[in-house]
Parts: structure tokens; C-alpha cells; sequence
């Protein structure tokens, strides 16, 4: 039978591979289907299925391409793979780094793109599916596990999620032909990006930079930054929460938060508030409490702004931590906005 197989040149090298496969026989292929995930299978398997026949001179071309490409990787030539790259940052960085850069590389764990999927963070797959049409969305998520689709669902605006919640209700059995261009789209306009979804927003990355710095860098870099880019520069400042945010904390969250901090760090940190921030700890605590408190402030002297900078960075993160765990809540800057750290 004529076909693409007859010229060599006209091969693909998902064709090379099929026709590799097939002549090395069932026993040898078997060990590397082994090491091969269900999609790059079946790719193959498609490729060997519509081989059709393949002259002898095509099978002796690619053996022997085959065996100067082996023997010159022995001598001098280069061969890329996963192993031999993770091999290579093993011995240059960190086991945590490398394997984090790997992991970047290999994506989401899983032999097929539904356990793939398993492995995406909700948020992530949702900012992906809510720019695909509701019964594409309906199809991805009626092959994850009920757990993880209901946290999806929940990510989705809130018309875009009952469309697709309709759609799943009226959903029959889907054809494989819709199945496997579902699977396509994934793999191609997903997967292949996911390392760049995966990446925090550098905005608030940045933000959490800032907000380490002492109060004169991070005045300095705020300034100039105002100059090039005044958006860019609102944007982290709205993110950012530093000891002069606690406003933004109500009383009974300033309360929670005094149990928490030990009143020397709190004396040495108010020791550099303005008199606002001053008044929130004070009105909140009381009468007798807030006189121990000043009277430490005075006992202190002159102190190093460093010092007072490291202090309330403390009672910074222990206000975050009781956010975190939803014990106090930190409102937003905005009017009627609220974080959630």
C-alpha cells in the first residue's frame, strides 16, 4: 500500500517513532510504553495504527539514523531530557530548589490529563474555564471528582457558573470525538502555560517585598516608582499592609490582637507610631493596662528606629496569621473592599 511511509523525508517523528515501536516487537516496546504517560500512548498508538505497510529501505533508513544519532551522543553530541536536565540541577542547587524548578517544568502529576487536572489549584483552573464557552466548562468538570469541581464551581462568577451548572444538568453522554478536542484544548492552551498561571500576581508579590523593607527604602522605592508608574505603584500600595494599616483592623479585632502580643513588643513598636495608631491600641486595651504600657514606652528611652520597625513587623504578621486563621478581619483601603490574607 502507498503511503507517506514510502518516503522517509515525508516522516513525522511521531511516524519515526511509530515505526521504531513496531519493529523492535512486543517485548521491547513493552519497556518503553512503561515509562510513556496515557496521552503520549495514545498518540502513538494512533500514529502505529495508520502506518499502513512500511517498505524494508524505510525501516533500514531510520535504524540507521537511529544508530548514528545513538553513537553520537557517546561522543561528544548532546541529548535533552527531563532526567538529564534534573540530574543537572541536582548537582548545582538545593534538592528544594531544583525540585521546584522541575516541578514547574513537569506541571500538575497524573498519566492522563483528568488526573492532571486533579492536581490544579481550583482558583487557577477557574481563571482559566471562565474564558471558555459553559458547555466546554460543563464537560471538564463532570470528569473531575465532585470535591474539586464544587470548589471550581464556587470560583466562577456567579451567571457563568449557573450556565454551566444548566448545561450539566441537560448533559447526555459525551461523544469521544467532543471528549478528546476538550482534552486538545487543555493540553495545548493550558498545560503548555500553566507554570506562567501558576505565578503569583508580581504586584502582590512585590507588595510583600515592600513591606519588609525598612520605612526609609520602602518610602524611596514607593516615590520613585510613583514617577514611572503610577498605577503599578497604587496597585502594591493597596496590597500592602503595614503597622500604620492597623486602621483598617476594627476594635474588636485590635482586642484579639493585644491577647496575642507580648506588651514589650508592643511598647517598643508604639514607641514610633503616629498618635492615631497610638489611640487604637490605647481606646482598646484597659485604663490600667494602657498606663503599663506608656510608662514601658518611657522607660525605653531612645530607642533604634531598626528596633521599632522589627517590632511592629511582629505584631504585623501576628494580625495576618489571625486573618489567616479568620479570627480578625483587615478591611480593605478601598470603601466597602476586604482582604483576606
Amino acid at each position: 500500500m502507498a503511503g507517506a511511509t514510502d518516503d522517509y523525508r515525508n516522516l513525522t517523528g511521531l511516524q519515526k517513532a511509530a515505526i521504531f515501536m513496531l519493529a523492535i516487537g512486543e517485548e521491547h516496546s513493552a519497556q518503553l510504553l512503561d515509562r510513556m504517560d496515557d496521552e503520549e500512548i495514545r498518540d502513538l498508538s494512533k500514529a502505529m495504527s495508520s502506518l499502513g505497510s512500511v517498505s524494508a529501505s524505510v525501516v533500514e533508513r531510520l535504524f540507521i539514523e537511529f544508530s548514528e544519532q545513538l553513537s553520537g551522543s557517546g561522543g561528544g553530541g548532546l541529548v535533552g531530557t527531563m532526567p538529564a536536565t534534573e540530574r543537572l540541577l541536582m548537582s548545582a542547587l538545593d534538592e528544594e530548589r531544583a525540585k521546584s524548578i522541575m516541578d514547574s517544568m513537569k506541571g500538575p502529576a497524573g498519566r492522563t490529563m483528568w488526573d492532571k487536572l486533579a492536581n490544579v489549584n481550583e482558583t487557577i483552573l477557574a481563571n482559566f474555564l471562565k474564558n471558555e464557552y459553559p458547555q466546554t466548562v460543563a464537560v471538564v468538570l463532570s470528569k473531575l471528582e465532585p470535591d474539586h469541581a464544587s470548589k471550581v464551581v464556587a470560583e466562577l462568577p456567579e451567571d457563568f457558573s449557573m450556565e454551566v451548572i444548566m448545561r450539566m444538568l441537560r448533559m447526555e453522554s459525551v461523544q469521544k470525538e467532543v471528549l478528546d478536542h476538550v482534552e486538545q484544548t487543555l493540553r495545548s492552551e493550558f498545560m503548555s502555560n500553566l507554570g506562567q498561571t501558576a505565578q503569583r500576581d508580581n504586584h502582590e508579590m512585590m507588595a510583600e517585598i515592600f513591606n519588609n523593607l525598612d520605612r526609609a527604602t520602602e518610602a524611596r522605592f514607593i516615590s520613585s516608582l510613583e514617577e514611572q508608574n503610577q498605577e503599578a505603584a497604587e496597585r502594591i500600595k493597596a496590597l500592602m499592609f503595614t503597622f500604620d494599616d492597623m486602621t483598617r483592623v476594627d476594635p474588636s479585632g485590635i482586642q484579639v490582637l493585644l491577647r496575642q502580643v507580648d506588651n514589650s513588643e508592643l511598647g517598643l513598636a508604639l514607641k514610633g507610631a503616629n498618635d492615631e495608631i497610638k489611640s487604637l491600641f490605647f481606646d482598646n486595651m484597659s485604663e490600667r493596662a494602657g498606663k503599663m504600657i506608656q510608662e514601658d514606652m518611657e522607660a525605653l528611652g531612645a530607642v533604634r528606629m531598626s528596633d521599632v520597625e522589627g517590632a511592629q513587623a511582629k505584631i504585623v504578621t501576628a494580625a495576618k496569621t489571625l486573618a489567616d486563621s479568620g479570627e480578625i478581619v483587615i478591611s480593605g483601603s478601598d470603601e466597602g473592599s476586604e482582604l483576606v490574607y
